[in-house]
């Protein structure tokens, strides 16, 4: 499977913002979007040309999938199961996206970072209603019961976990600190969203 193995710091100055991969050290002085907020590369300092339409447009796709952690085809196929859903196709695109389980787990405070949610669900140390499921893309539902292994509770990550999360949980989720559980109530709403997207830039791109 393809996966990005490149510095995701990267990532972060080249979208001009953050985009929350390292967890933590997003929210400290070690940020590199924060000390170096330039593109990388040699020409990153050089004197920004004024961006195109289209350019906005794929600026604003490639933040979305490299927020969530997906590939180009992951996010396509994304986008086109969003175009058969009834409703707003930016808004159910952004609906999929949070229902991933790599992004419920991060989201709920299992997991410090999208990046390192996936690697556990990968690994399998997350079940789904009391069944392990190790496939990132799984589409939680209402009702849904997000857990720890049991035979994984006891790993350092998850003692601190248990003292309670820090981060803010959205309130679509209801977590269990103690027991390492997180219950998704409902479908998450656009309000819901902890990143500054624009949905329809996406629709627009894709739609060319």
């Amino acid at each position: 499977m393809a996966r990005y193995t490149d510095s995701v710091c990267r990532l972060c100055r080249r979208e001009g913002t953050k985009l929350f991969l390292k967890g933590e050290k997003c929210f400290s002085s070690k940020c590199a979007a924060t000390r170096r907020p330039t593109p990388p590369g040699q020409h990153g300092q050089a004197r920004q040309r004024k961006a195109s339409e289209y350019g906005i447009q794929l600026r604003e796709k490639q933040k979305t999938r490299r927020a969530y952690g997906l590939m180009e085809g992951q996010f396509k196929r994304t986008f086109v199961r969003a175009t058969s859903m009834k409703g707003i196709t930016g808004e159910n695109l952004l609906q999929l996206l949070e229902l991933r389980l790599d992004n419920v787990v991060y989201r709920s405070g299992l997991g410090s970072s999208r990046p390192q949610a996936r690697q556990f669900v990968c690994h399998g140390l997350i079940t789904v209603n009391g069944k392990k499921v190790d496939i990132p893309s799984y589409s939680c539902k209402a009702g849904d019961v997000i857990g720890v292994r049991s035979t994984r509770k006891d790993m350092e990550h998850f003692k601190v976990v248990k003292e309670g999360a820090s981060r803010m949980v959205p309130k679509w989720i209801t977590t269990d600190a103690p027991n390492l559980t997180a219950t998704v109530n409902t479908l998450p709403a656009r309000d819901d969203v902890d990143l500054t997207l624009q949905e329809n830039m996406i629709v627009e791109f894709y739609s060319r």
